[in-house]
């Protein structure tokens, strides 16, 4: 239903910052809550964080929790995913998702996702 093309992705040394930006095409972004995942080797894909549908609420797992804030702009159909005081483990492919539900306020789970960006890599180096 909606398209999503990541970009800002790429490598940082640790205790630096990136800006991960998700741009959806499509002419009802704004009824969508959208969120992060990632995917480190060997592990399974997590949630990172979510947004409610008018970015009334956020969500956050624990791990990044007071270092990565989620935000979106419905004007610019734009959804972005700032990270701060980057780890090593942060290390992993981020992948912005969009809901399948419309209106949504609810932490994402996999099940709930309705559109997948391509993935973008983050490395943070020590």
């Amino acid at each position: 239903q909606v398209q999503l093309v990541e970009s800002g992705g790429g490598l940082v040394q640790a205790g630096g910052s990136l800006r991960l930006s998700c741009a959806a095409s499509g002419r009802t972004f704004s009824k969508y809550a959208m969120g992060w995942f990632r995917q480190a080797p060997g592990k399974e894909r997590e949630f990172v964080a979510s947004i409610k549908w008018n970015g009334g609420s956020t969500y956050y797992a624990d791990s990044v929790k007071g270092r990565f804030n989620i935000s979106r702009d419905n004007a610019k159909n734009t959804v972005y995913l700032q990270m701060n005081s980057l780890k090593p483990e942060d290390t992993a492919v981020y992948y912005c998702a969009a809901d399948r539900r419309l209106y949504s306020s609810g932490r994402l789970g996999e099940a709930d996702v309705g559109s997948w960006g391509q993935g973008t890599q983050v490395t943070v180096s020590s």
